[in-house]
């Protein structure tokens, strides 16, 4: 049993540093692996599922593999020294972030596909220069928007910073490299003023999607949260919800896949707020009288992130379920559907997303701790929480000029 600084046992493989940090390591087929994390959830999380992995003889997670294990593992292309980086993005992929999120792998795929790809892919990974990656970059400036430039310097970044990790390069050829076109300002993001909100809520009423618009403005989910919103996740007594697991469609495929929330740190359970209480409470309710499609009638398996175990979603337990036609409700349909809604409203039109942004800046302005909001959101980091949404209008810097000064913050001037 390992102890931390203060004598107490912490479990088999964990124990804490001097330094403070706490080290969680076990003995694999290939050697002792050991990572080091700021607290003890973290390293015992880690070793739970490094250890699932090394069991299973999967691939370990990114950046826990020496050139030589690669090599060993009978899934690397070739020798290393010959690799292109079309090979390696492959293996990467395929071998090193399997659990990132579809959209992630997705969106990694599609820029690597389109833009890093016709650059470096042909070149030997050992031979790609800082020149070649700025290259990327720069051959973008006069198509795409600031933010898509960015997601190419992340993926380009992660990629090779797998390669350097692993040993596999000796340089980061991303150092030094930037990307010159500015990036959409996080105080951009759409959000519906509470006009905008009124004037919407007004014209939802009438739609038979008014339970998930009013349910997202009450609880920030995200979409693909909300579609596999399933009643065995609900805690009725405790007027509380648990996030564990998403539903999206996929049209490359023609099916639904289950999944895992989007990072760890999405994995949250959150207390209700009345409104979004009684939303759930009456559909339960009625859910024996609602219409389902006998394809609801299905079980969906996907492995769970947090801990490498196979779960599975039963359709038919699923809250929101389509009126007309028995089955879930698509991304792409919900927000077809709110353009609609935005005409007659007379607003502009917004995506499903808008309305986690506008709970989450309704509950600033309500007075929510960023803190607090960055754990019912389900963000990994408060500094993401604090960028996105801590931001002071006109309105509320008179306000506080207000409350300063011990006057009602509503009182005209």
């Amino acid at each position: 049993m390992g102890l931390d600084l203060k004598g107490k046992e912490l479990g088999k493989g964990l124990s804490q540093r001097k330094d403070g940090r706490y080290s969680a390591r076990f003995r694999s087929k290939t050697g002792r692996i050991e990572k080091y994390f700021d607290s003890v959830p973290e390293a015992r999380n880690w070793l739970e599922d490094a250890k699932y992995k090394a069991k299973h003889n999967t691939v370990l997670a990114p950046f826990e593999l020496t050139a030589d294990e690669i090599m060993n593992s009978g899934k690397c292309p070739q020798d290393l020294s010959d690799m292109t980086v079309d090979e390696w993005f492959d293996f990467w992929m395929e071998n090193l972030i399997p659990k990132l999120s579809y959209n992630t792998r997705r969106n990694y795929r599609e820029r690597y596909t389109k833009n890093v790809k016709p650059v470096v892919g042909k070149l030997k990974i050992t031979d790609v220069k800082p020149l070649h990656c700025t290259k990327v970059l720069l051959d973008m400036n006069d198509d795409y928007a600031g933010s898509t430039i960015r997601q190419t310097f992340i993926q380009m970044g992660t990629m090779f910073k797998s390669a350097l990790d692993n040993d596999i390069i000796q340089k980061h050829p991303m150092d030094g490299v930037k990307y010159t076109k500015a990036v959409k300002k996080m105080s951009d993001i759409k959000v519906l003023t509470v006009e905008e909100q009124r004037k919407f809520l007004e014209v939802a009423e009438r739609s038979h999607n008014k339970d998930q618009y009013n349910f997202l403005l009450q609880t920030g989910l995200r979409t693909s949260e909300l579609v596999g919103l399933t009643f065995s996740s609900i805690d009725f007594e405790k007027k509380t919800l648990t996030i564990d697991k998403t539903l999206e469609y996929r049209h490359n495929v023609g099916e639904w896949r289950a999944g895992s929330p989007k990072t760890i740190a999405s994995y949250r359970t959150i207390p209700l707020t009345e409104c979004a209480y009684k939303i759930l409470k009456r559909l339960y309710d009625e859910r024996k009288n609602r219409f389902e499609a006998k394809e609801l009638n299905q079980v969906l398996s996907f492995e769970d992130r947090l801990t490498g175990e196979t779960r599975q979603l039963d359709m038919n337990d699923l809250v929101f379920v389509n009126y007309r036609t028995g089955m879930p409700t698509k991304n792409s349909s919900y927000d077809t559907h709110l353009y609609k809604l935005c005409d007659e409203a007379g607003i502009k039109h917004f995506c499903m997303h808008v309305l986690r942004h506008t709970y989450a800046t309704r509950a600033i302005e309500r007075g929510v701790s960023p803190k607090a909001l960055q754990k019912l959101l389900g963000h990994a980091s408060l500094q993401v929480t604090m960028d996105t949404y801590v931001h002071v209008t006109d309105d509320s810097k008179f306000k506080a000029v207000r409350q300063f000064e011990g006057k009602n913050p509503e009182e005209n001037n």
